[in-house]
Order: structure tokens, then sequence, then C-alpha cells
């Protein structure tokens, strides 16, 4: 697999609290909401992005047990969203919502 953010996948992400790594998803899913409907390529860029860094915080050994099934059912959310909410009703909008408290959590954090 060849990653868009390669420092991060050399092992940086992995020193990010939980609220910094899910806060930076959650820009990327703004980046999709943003590009969604005007530029297919920035689009499926913002949303790929979005994917691998949710396979990135499920590879971190910090968040297993129950953080890591909130994750990973985090990440199938997201996948509900963007092929059109069929399965739980979820939203690009929804999941930017979710994803913002985390980034302001982390905010507080620093």
């Amino acid at each position: 697999m060849a990653f868009v953010h390669t420092q991060l996948a050399a092992g940086r992400w992995h020193m990010l609290s939980l609220a910094e790594q899910l806060g930076n998803i959650g820009s990327e899913v703004s980046r999709a909401i943003k590009w969604r409907g005007q530029d297919a390529r920035l689009y499926q860029g913002a949303i790929d992005r979005a994917l691998e860094l949710f396979d990135l915080t499920l590879t971190d050994p910090r968040w297993r047990g129950a953080r890591l099934r909130e994750i990973a059912r985090a990440r199938e959310v997201l996948c509900d969203a963007i092929t059109g909410g069929a399965a739980y009703g979820s939203s690009l909008k929804d999941m930017d919502k979710y994803l913002l408290s985390f980034a302001l959590l982390a905010r507080r954090e620093m």
C-alpha cells in the first residue's frame, strides 16, 4: 500500500493523541464536503486520505479493545456516508460534526 501521508505512516501518527488523530481525519472529511459536486479528483483525494488516516489509527496499539471497536465503527459509518447512507442513514455532514468535536478537544489539550 502506498501511503499519501508517508511521514505519518512512518510512525509519527502514533505519537498523536486520539483526539488529534480523529480531528485530522475530520479535516479530510471537511475537505471532501467542500469539493463534493465541484471537483471529483479533489473530493476523492480527501476521501482516500480520510480512510487512510482511519486505517493508520486502527493500527495504533494504544487503541486496542473498546476504543478500537469505536474507531472501526466510525470508519464504517464514514464509508456508509460516502456511499449514500443506506445502512446507517449517515452523511458526510454528520461525520464532520462528530469528528469536529475531537478537533476541538485536541485544541484544548494543547
